[in-house]
């Protein structure tokens, strides 16, 4: 089988928007890139028209492909379909929104051929972003980088040029709660930035409100991270040694002052802080078991409803015995 130098993977959810101009600005790369490359679009459950308007660009141009879940399985789950279909030598993962501009993968070609792995996108700066966005994505990706024992690079997405090698691994990693980014940092192999400047959306609206963000931000801590657990710990900790000093100022004031301690607000108090303790240890210890729950019963991560110009399988996970990059 003869592979395409390039496939470029776009989670697409209710982008219609989008689409004609996304179309426009890939076709004018396409042309400039000078390889064999194929564009995989992954929709992920669109309830407006971006699956009709993806089939008819799809049946005009061979090299557009459409794979198309059965409902929304979300953002990370549409890149994992992306890679496992994907059959370039190397796989590009960009937003559709045109955030991650096409003409920064040329940059990417180049570190590749040079023989790196992973070449990431490191935004140099952001455009259209509000500055509660600007500020809590700079500091959780520290405070990640800071809880987990890997090296994930700071300023980056999802937006990467993967080596076969690397996309091949990828496709061995099934956690039902993905967190991607952090999945390839977590394989290794050589990795190098490019930096770029991130325009706004070029329509629409943004697919990742402040739940979504809060709920990315935990999946990636906890697939990644046991600190919180030992936070737990740690904590319990420290409420044992502070009761055991309370019980023994509590009996010295009663035996040798002999003051009269009437004790109802102290109680009320230590009992609210240790119910609530209590309950946001419950809490973590709900998210670990929960992620236990959801993995054991090995449902696959997405079901594919519908396809144009992509095969019934995934792409075969053999290697070619000596890799090509020209």
């Amino acid at each position: 089988m003869t592979r395409p130098v390039l496939t470029l993977v776009l989670p697409i959810y209710n982008e219609e928007e989008v689409i004609p101009i996304l179309h426009d600005r890939l076709q004018t790369f396409l042309r400039t890139l000078g390889v064999d490359a194929e564009v995989l679009f992954v929709n992920d459950g669109s309830k407006d028209s971006s699956l009709p308007l993806l089939r008819e660009l799809a049946a005009k141009d061979p090299r557009y492909q459409v794979l198309s879940f059965s409902r929304n399985f979300g953002h990370q789950s549409a890149i994992t379909a992306g890679v496992d279909y994907a059959r370039g030598k190397a796989v590009v993962v960009m937003d559709a929104d045109l955030q991650d501009p096409p003409e920064v993968v040329v940059e990417m070609l180049a570190r590749w051929r040079e023989g790196y792995d992973v070449v990431y996108g490191k935004r140099r700066s952001r455009e259209g972003e509000t500055w509660f966005k600007l500020v809590t994505a700079k500091y959780f990706y520290r405070v990640f980088r800071a809880m987990i024992p890997i090296e994930v690079p700071l300023d980056a997405g999802d937006f990467r040029l993967m080596s076969r090698q690397v996309v091949v691994t990828m496709r061995s990693l099934r956690e039902a709660h993905r967190f991607v980014r952090g999945m390839v940092a977590w394989v290794g192999f050589r990795q190098v930035a490019v930096l770029y400047d991130r325009p706004g959306r070029a329509a629409g609206e943004t697919k990742y409100p402040l739940r979504k963000m809060i709920r990315f931000a935990i999946d990636g801590i906890t697939s990644f991270s046991v600190l919180p657990l030992r936070f737990a710990t740690y904590l319990g900790m420290f409420i044992s040694v502070a009761s055991v000093a309370y019980a023994i100022w509590a009996l010295f004031d009663k035996f040798f002052l002999h003051a009269t301690v009437q004790g109802w607000t102290t109680t009320v108090v230590l009992v609210a802080l240790l119910s609530s303790v209590q309950l946001l240890m419950i809490g973590i210890l709900g998210e670990y078991v929960g992620r236990i729950y959801e993995q054991v019963k090995l449902r696959p991560l997405y079901v594919v409803g519908d396809r144009v110009n992509v095969p019934r399988e995934p792409d075969t996970d053999e290697l070619d015995a000596d890799e090509d990059r020209s």
